[in-house]
């Protein structure tokens, strides 16, 4: 072998180290603990009735990113989510009256709003909460409590009727889990994938009119 045959071996040995180091990018750890502490009433913020607040569809999200060839063996990525009020759900928090004039509600029943997480494959609640808090709020909570009290009052419009619903300010989000190939230059497997509804520390009332 000349020299000239073995300084063309070495260079394209050392273009391919390079395009391998730069595929370098950041990750997040999977292995995290769960927070599955609730919320103290006097920790949440009662907002009430945001106008606009849950979107009608799916806001798309891009987490591609490049894999670090040392990085985690599994990940989770958020590939979309959307505003989303999450209901208490139980009787003493929800009303309707009309038609016309004025409610006033207050929450009757204390009880729990949780994450709820669904998909397949292996998942983890704990480290999607997580992954929420660091990518889409730190107000991501797993459950929020919620307590009596929160009196409320709204007019309704002539003719229709009106509808209380309280819960948490929170998101829908769609989520897939990855797990890197080889020594994780390459495109990595996606092993699990599905929804969740991630409930925030900010509580209050939804209000909307309907025409019966």
């Amino acid at each position: 072998m000349g020299i000239g045959t073995r300084r063309a071996l070495t260079s394209a040995a050392t273009a391919a180290l390079l395009a391998c180091l730069g595929t370098l990018g950041t990750a997040a750890a999977e292995e995290v603990p769960a927070d599955d502490t609730a919320v103290s009433d006097d920790q949440t913020t009662d907002i009430n009735d945001r106008q606009g607040w849950e979107d009608e569809i799916d806001q798309p999200i891009d987490e591609r990113e490049a894999r670090r060839c040392t990085g985690p063996d599994t990940w989770y990525e958020f590939t979309s989510k959307k505003n989303y009020h999450v209901p208490s759900g139980w009787n003493g928090t929800k009303y309707k009256d009309g038609p016309g004039g004025t409610m006033t509600v207050s929450v009757t029943k204390s009880g729990s709003i949780a994450l709820e997480v669904s998909g397949q494959g292996e998942f983890s609640a704990g480290a999607l909460i997580a992954k929420a808090k660091a990518t889409i709020s730190a107000k991501v909570t797993a459950t929020v409590t919620v307590t009596t009290g929160h009196t409320y009052s709204r007019d309704i419009g002539r003719n229709k009727y009106g509808h209380m619903q309280y819960g948490s300010w929170g998101y829908k989000v769609h989520w897939k889990r990855y797990k890197s190939i080889g020594n994780g230059c390459g495109t990595p497997r996606e092993i699990g994938r599905g929804t969740a509804t991630l409930p925030t520390k900010e509580t209050g009332w939804k209000f909307w009119e309907t025409a019966s």
